[in-house]
């Protein structure tokens, strides 16, 4: 189910052009139109979910959505070097938009800690 009011699923119902790098059933992957690396992804279920506390009942997605990783890693050639994957919860964890995503990052060196 989509909400209305999500600019997450207004791009995954393409209400909303985005430069899209992957799509499948559940999922979809755009780039980051705020970069913070060469590589900048966000894999997002199709599916609205507000962050990681509402996906408990979403193992089938979640699992899709991180086998998915590999192959996304691979398009964006970033699977040899490396990459970091990261999902922010809430406010305090740094989410901004109230939609489960995943931020793929890779194309240089990630320092850690991250902020």
């Amino acid at each position: 189910m989509l909400s209305a009011d999500c600019i997450f699923c207004k791009i995954a119902s393409k209400e909303i052009p985005a430069d899209i790098v992957y799509e499948d059933e559940k999922i979809m992957v755009f780039h980051d139109l705020n970069k913070v690396a060469p590589v900048h992804v966000l894999v997002i279920p199709k599916k609205h979910i507000e962050n990681m506390l509402d996906a408990e009942q979403e193992e089938g997605l979640l699992g899709h959505l991180m086998k998915s990783v590999a192959t996304i890693a691979k398009m964006t050639n970033v699977a040899e070097d490396g990459f970091r994957l990261v999902s922010n919860t809430k406010e305090n964890g740094g989410q901004t938009v109230p939609h489960l995503h995943f931020h793929l990052l890779g194309g240089r060196a990630l320092d850690w800690p991250p902020g």
